[in-house]
């Protein structure tokens, strides 16, 4: 007897199938990265991303809040905008929305067997070592998508580095940094400068770059291949400036920013941030000064329309709020500087405890555990230490506590399942506290989920 057979877990078990760097690490260096097979694997499916226009989004972190924001506005003033966003959180489906719709899975999964099987005609001339990969695979898919549904801009977030990512082989409108900070160091290298050459790589020539870099040394590199590749330069503090005006500190309830932007083109007056924190003032600035960008070539976007399309946007384990007795909140912070922003929002735009705050932390093995730590842990009272199950790349449990006491704190709890580590941390902070999940976009992932009571695949793509 022949069993029906499901064809969403079939083609998506395809891709899971492929070398999944999100998964297993990456590779040292670049070695395994190439743009040469993503560009021929387009080609036989017809480069439909030449048909489109792009706005590509790279950066250290805001990526994906700053990619949202950009989406968000043009979608409001009327455009059909495509927005390829990673990892995912629960489902493949997330990576691909248009007008804040994730894409249909029947749609998907047609688009995935399309893809697939050129993907192995093209596997069985090459060694097994260059078979084409999960991520090239998706983002092919996502090109097909965004151009087969019409899509009158895309933008479309860097999933890695810049330089060899498989999105730079599209010729954007724009290109856009948000941020250089430590990360992914064994393969971008572990200096900011080594890190902003990689991500300068999405700078193309007579394509203007809108950068929110402030690190010094990160800024001279794009500064330099901005000027190799004639590409004009808008950079924050230079070009553009913005003054945050942020809440005073909330008795009820956490309250975002406001920011007053002046680019070349514009005076853009008061506007609302649509996302907690100090670092999401930084990338709606940004974000507002691609719109002018743009607009200076045919995608104009007003301010009424910022507001409309940023009103009620949220972004998911992004200093998420789940809960309020106590404040639950969920942050895939995985690296140094977005501990200290999660630190600094928590600070600033959250009312003053009266019960117990409690972290629960868990990470990956090949992040700054340490840096992590030291730059969120003083905002809590209790330390609880846990690890996401559903990925091969958790840090163990001992190494986290190895980590937490060597500056000097106790750990609470260690618990191999994150779900009885949530358990323990509401019990502790009580109705007047505070609980945060962080440390990884796997753990958000996990916990989130079992929060929601969501009925996901367990497969993610968080980092």
């Amino acid at each position: 007897m022949t069993l029906p057979t499901d064809p969403y877990r079939e083609a998506t078990n395809a891709l899971y199938r492929r070398l999944n760097y999100e998964r297993v690490g990456l590779p040292q260096g670049s070695q395994g990265l190439m743009l040469g097979r993503m560009r021929r694997l387009m080609r036989r499916l017809g480069d439909p991303h030449r048909r489109l226009k792009f706005i590509h989004v790279a950066g250290t972190k805001g990526k994906g809040s700053t990619s949202s924001m950009i989406a968000a506005g043009l979608s409001a003033a009327g455009y059909r905008t495509g927005l390829f966003c990673s990892p995912h959180l629960h489902c493949l489906e997330e990576r691909y929305v248009i007008d804040g719709q994730k894409i249909d899975r029947n749609d998907l999964v047609r688009r995935i067997q399309q893809v697939e099987e050129i993907a192995r005609l093209m596997d069985d001339q090459r060694p097994e070592s260059e078979a084409l990969t999960f991520f090239e695979i998706t983002t092919a898919v996502g090109l097909i998508h965004f151009a087969e549904q019409n899509c009158d801009a895309v933008v479309l977030e860097v999933g890695m580095g810049g330089r060899l990512d498989s999105t730079n082989i599209v010729r954007p409108l724009v290109s856009v940094i948000t941020s250089i900070s430590l990360d992914h160091t064994n393969q971008l290298g572990n200096t900011t400068s080594a890190i902003a050459k990689e991500k300068a790589g999405i700078i193309k020539r007579g394509v203007s770059t809108i950068s929110g870099v402030t690190d010094p040394q990160a800024r001279r590199e794009i500064q330099a291949m901005a000027t190799l590749r004639q590409s004009r330069l808008w950079q924050v503090e230079t070009d553009y400036q913005f003054e945050e005006f942020p809440p005073t500190r909330p008795i009820f309830e956490p309250s975002p920013s406001s920011i007053h932007l002046r680019t070349p083109a514009q005076d853009w007056g008061l506007i609302r941030v649509p996302f907690l924190g100090h670092h999401q003032a930084e990338n709606a600035a940004l974000a507002l000064t691609v719109f002018d960008a743009i607009g200076q070539l045919g995608l104009n976007v007003s301010k009424s329309q910022v507001e409309r399309g940023w009103q009620g946007l949220t972004m998911p384990a992004r200093v998420e709020i789940l809960g309020k007795e106590p404040w639950l909140v969920i942050d895939g912070a995985h690296n140094v500087a977005s501990a200290e922003a999660l630190a600094d929002t928590l600070k600033s735009h959250f009312p003053a405890m009266t019960g117990k705050t409690v972290l629960i932390f868990g990470t990956t093995r090949e992040k700054d555990i340490s840096g992590q730590l030291k730059a969120i842990m003083p905002e809590f009272d209790h330390i609880l230490v846990t690890r996401y199950e559903h990925n091969p790349r958790a840090c163990p449990l001992e190494t986290t506590r190895d980590a937490v006491q060597g500056l000097g704190r106790s750990v609470d709890g260690l618990f191999e399942k994150p779900q009885e580590s949530l358990r323990k941390a509401i019990e502790m902070a009580g109705p007047n506290g505070l609980v945060a999940i962080t440390g990884s976009l796997f753990l958000a992932a996990e916990l989130r989920e079992f929060i929601l009571n969501l009925n996901c695949n367990p497969e993610t793509g968080a980092n």
